[in-house]
């Protein structure tokens, strides 16, 4: 029997202090546990910091991880399967979520979901019935209650703005360009020398989101 390869991908929120801010540890942990439990060949561990209202397409480390997973499928004879610890890591947009369940199906790339129980693909690597029903009615419904906070939240800004409250930062928070330029200039150093936005981070010890901010900033 072929040996099943694994990637682990685990996502929290960049918001907050560095101090008080969420690691992935927690779900890495979890998960390393499940795949020595099934008996899979751990690859590789694919972590990020970002905000969970981000696009999939500005998820650098989701997309390096099925990318890696592509790969695995391609340069071996075997299965592969993306281990998260919940459907959110996937995506926050419901057609998203769908597209990346697709193009995990397209290329027979098996989905853990440690939260749901749920495995995308069955024992012999086909989507099993009720699998992609499920992670479609659950990422619509979890899509649909962001969606109704979001109002609230809107709806109780407005109310304050009309009572004469005021938001946004205090005035002179907000770092100027020059600011953010000297600050990051390790970052701008690196980027300009042609690393990988991930190599940067890791470098710098600054976030991937981060690197990714000034690397729009300065047009690199």
């Amino acid at each position: 029997m072929s040996k099943t390869l694994a990637i682990i991908y685990a996502r929290v929120s960049s918001s907050g202090s560095l101090e008080y801010r969420q690691n992935t540890d927690r779900q890495v942990k979890d998960l390393k546990e499940y795949a020595s439990y099934k008996g899979y060949d751990l690859v590789k561990v694919y972590t990020e910091h970002i905000s969970g209202a981000k696009k999939n397409s500005d998820r650098v480390a989701l997309q390096e991880a099925i990318e890696h997973c592509k790969t695995l499928v391609k340069e071996n004879d075997t299965n592969v399967i993306l281990l998260c610890s919940e459907l959110s890591r996937v995506g926050r947009n419901a057609f998203e979520v769908l597209e990346t369940i697709k193009t995990l199906v397209d290329f027979g790339i098996n989905l853990y979901l440690q939260k749901e129980q749920m495995t995308l693909l069955d024992d012999n690597g086909k989507p099993s019935l009720f699998a992609p029903i499920m992670l479609a009615t659950l990422s619509t419904c979890a899509q649909l209650e962001r969606e109704n906070i979001q109002f609230r939240l809107n709806s109780g800004r407005r109310v304050y703005i009309e009572n004469g409250g005021k938001l946004g930062r205090p005035q002179g928070s907000v770092k100027t360009t020059e600011q953010k330029m000297n600050e990051y200039k390790e970052v701008i150093t690196l980027l300009r020398k042609n690393y990988t936005m991930r190599d940067v981070a890791k470098l710098s010890g600054k976030s991937v989101s981060s690197v990714q901010r000034i690397k729009k900033l300065v047009c690199i």
